[in-house]
């Protein structure tokens, strides 16, 4: 018999995705009565090596407001050759390449198997990937020549046909010409003023033949609803890897720091902000609707004109997380609504922004959390570019996978749908509404709400994203009896081949009813992706509300679950005992409560930034590890094995692996540490110890493998 575990365990394998619970009440009283949300943990392009792309259109239901696709839930009538769509119940006639089905020759997006299927869409232009490097050059000589190798290792990797760009910036923003032989050309712009888009593409001279749209091949009807993006001409500032890939390897070799003095006890005058806005404004004008990333490369806090969070004097620290709360920080309102509106222009073409920062002080991500929290880019922070770390990191961005793609996935929409008796209240994580009302829409929003429909600029088999449900019925009577509550999610994105591909993925839970059957529906109750979606929603709140009051939130919440689900007896404390799928919740809201998600003490702001946007990103797995690490155990005893995140776990002749997620630390207990100060493990007859030391390092690469 099949377990709970086993379901959610198939069921993340396949469709990629985890519910808080798996059995849902009928009413929207008792669905508020289960204290944790009804939501699920989605991951849209999580890999299968058994889901080739099927290269011809999804059929979709023809009732304009629903436009769902053709999937195993619906009913066919394989002897008329029409099929009911299970969100709205219209009857749909199948199109003429489907005359041949039966029950014995079924498409594959029928068979039950199948319920996550990707199309590939043969009618669109293949897009180039677009990659746009921003520099900052306001850094010491090792750090900028560690810089200029991590790019021209960026470009061995990337493919002949992708379009790249170079902005670098100090006090001014220059803009570089790409393909001129012999010479170098750019274009300055001053860092303390602002440009608009329109401007922009007046002074680079854009407006004009150099970057006049091709024609599109006209879209086909019967396709999920997204906007074509804009086919440019190659520009002269951006332009295909195998036409200037010499001219930008001498460009980036030949960079050096900024000339503008510093005097001493000032700061650089660092233009982040302008030079930003300048990258976004490129791609809006050149590559509207189109797939591309910005990959900013920072070495400070900005400091010049829009955007800076500090000024050029040194005595002036920046801002804490005491200023923070005190109302002392004096750029950082402005500086983040400038990053952030930035970031809605970026979000709105289906550009993503990257930022890659080292330095030993803060750089301001902080306040340009938004240019990651709403693109859905990559964010790193350490203390120098010249670390094997950083360009280790650096180069699993373009990891490929077993077909020798790229591992991301370029402006990206997702669309949900839902039954009748559900809605959609929203969604947390890095994605940016569009906007897209309609009957499934809750009134009641959640993160990212009143729609039903984001665009993920940048995603990867890795990202992940909770979206939250609420049940619309209000009598148990007004569902029919056996119809399952059903979700669609539809991906469309941009393939890094330049192909456009549609992955559709069809699940449905059955209803309960709350009063009668709150047993079933409690031993439907995932714990480990419910402590995500409670994490979530709680790092929410901290962007908004001080942290005793996130606690508190914290602690309500888990009194009501144990109210709820526990079993006790009145004034007996030691009776209280919990289900086993409920055991390990409370474990991790203890977890939680300590982390750097919700306590910012020992912590810069840009640090909290740094982990609070990784939680919104990982998958349940890996935001687990962050919210309550792993500590494995390595001795002649046995195997490694799990111990408690406790001092009593610290033993002397035991060898510990402590996994953060953030950091991996090996630790040698007395008697360990003393025989490697022998030199035992360089002694033959000693092979024992060292395979012993060998196995927790092996581990941990192992793991580093999978970050």
């Amino acid at each position: 018999m099949t377990t709970y575990q086993d379901f959610i365990s198939q069921n993340e394998e396949r469709d990629g995705i985890r519910f808080t619970w798996n059995m849902w009440p009928s009413t929207r009283i008792e669905a508020t009565k289960l204290v944790v949300p009804l939501a699920c943990m989605f991951t849209p392009l999580k890999e299968r090596s058994d889901l080739p792309p099927i290269c011809y259109e999804p059929v979709l239901c023809s009732r304009p407001n629903c436009r769902a696709v053709l999937n195993p839930l619906c009913q066919v009538d394989y002897r008329a050759k029409v099929w009911v769509c299970n969100f709205c119940f219209s009857r749909n006639a199948f199109p003429q390449h489907y005359a041949a089905i039966s029950e014995t020759n079924m498409p594959a997006e029928l068979i039950p198997q199948f319920s996550t299927i990707e199309y590939s869409l043969q009618r669109n232009v293949l897009l180039p990937m677009v990659f746009l490097f921003v520099v900052d050059l306001c850094q010491d000589d090792e750090n900028l020549k560690a810089v200029k190798e991590s790019l021209q290792m960026c470009l061995s990797l990337l493919p002949s046909s992708a379009l790249v760009g170079l902005i670098t910036f100090g006090r001014h923003v220059q803009i570089h010409e790409l393909g001129c032989d012999g010479y170098s050309k750019c274009y300055v712009f001053q860092g303390s003023k602002d440009l608009t888009a329109k401007q922009l593409e007046t002074q680079l001279g854009l407006h004009g033949g150099g970057s006049q749209p091709q024609p599109q091949k006209q879209a086909q009807s019967g396709q999920p609803h997204t906007q074509q993006p804009q086919v440019q001409s190659h520009n002269k500032f951006l332009q295909p890897l195998q036409k200037c890939d010499m001219n930008l390897t001498d460009m980036i070799g030949d960079l050096q720091k900024d000339p503008w003095p510093v005097p001493t006890g000032k700061r650089p005058h660092r233009a982040t902000g302008v030079a930003i806005s300048v990258a976004v404004s490129l791609l809006e004008v050149t590559y509207p609707n189109a797939g591309a990333r910005i990959m900013c490369f920072i070495g400070g806090a900005s400091s010049e004109g829009p955007g800076m969070v500090v000024n050029d004097e040194l005595k002036d620290t920046i801002r804490s997380h005491l200023d923070l709360g005190k109302g002392n920080a004096k750029y950082t309102r402005k500086a983040s609504k400038f990053f952030e509106a930035l970031a809605k222009r970026a979000a709105s073409n289906g550009h993503a922004i990257d930022l890659y920062s080292n330095s030993l002080d803060q750089s301001g991500l902080y306040e340009m959390r938004y240019l990651i929290n709403i693109t859905g880019g990559h964010m790193t922070m350490g203390d120098s570019f010249n670390t094997s770390m950083f360009k280790q990191t650096f180069q699993k961005v373009f990891s490929k996978d077993q077909k020798g793609d790229f591992r991301m996935g370029f402006g990206a929409s997702l669309e949900v749908k839902c039954s009748p008796e559900l809605k959609i209240s929203g969604m947390i994580g890095p994605c940016f509404s569009l906007n897209r009302k309609g009957p499934s829409v809750s009134d009641n929003e959640v993160g990212v709400g009143n729609t039903c429909s984001w665009r993920l600029c940048a995603t990867d088999p890795s990202s992940t994203y909770a979206i939250f449900f609420e049940v619309a019925n209000q009598q148990a009577s007004n569902i029919p009896q056996g119809q399952p509550a059903a979700m669609q999610f539809i991906t469309f994105y941009q393939h890094p081949s330049g192909q456009k591909r549609v992955r559709v993925a069809t699940v449905a839970r059955h209803w309960a009813d709350g009063a009668t059957q709150l047993n079933h529906i409690s031993a439907s109750f995932d714990q480990e992706c419910a402590a995500v979606i409670m994490a979530r929603m709680a790092v929410l709140r901290a962007e908004s509300q001080e942290g005793p009051d996130v606690l508190r939130y914290l602690d309500r919440q888990l009194i009501r679950i144990c109210q709820k689900f526990g079993e006790y007896t009145k004034d007996s404390p030691s009776t209280f005992q919990l289900p086993d799928n409920f055991s390990l919740f409370p474990q991790f809201m203890f977890h939680l409560r300590r982390s750097p998600f919700i306590q910012v003490f020992n912590n810069s702001p840009d640090e909290s930034a740094y982990y609070r946007s990784k939680l919104y990103q990982e998958d349940v797995v890996n935001c687990l590890i962050m919210i309550q690490p792993t500590l494995f155990a390595y001795s002649f005893n046995g195997p490694p094995e799990p111990v408690l995140l406790d001092v009593s776990s610290i033993l002397p002749d035991r060898i510990l692996l402590l996994d953060t997620f953030f950091h991996l630390l090996i630790f040698h207990g007395e008697t360990i540490d003393s025989w490697i100060k022998q030199g035992f493990q360089d002694q033959p007859e000693h092979e024992n110890f060292r395979q012993l030391l060998k196995a927790p390092k092996d581990d941990a690469m192992d793991i580093l493998q999978t970050r």
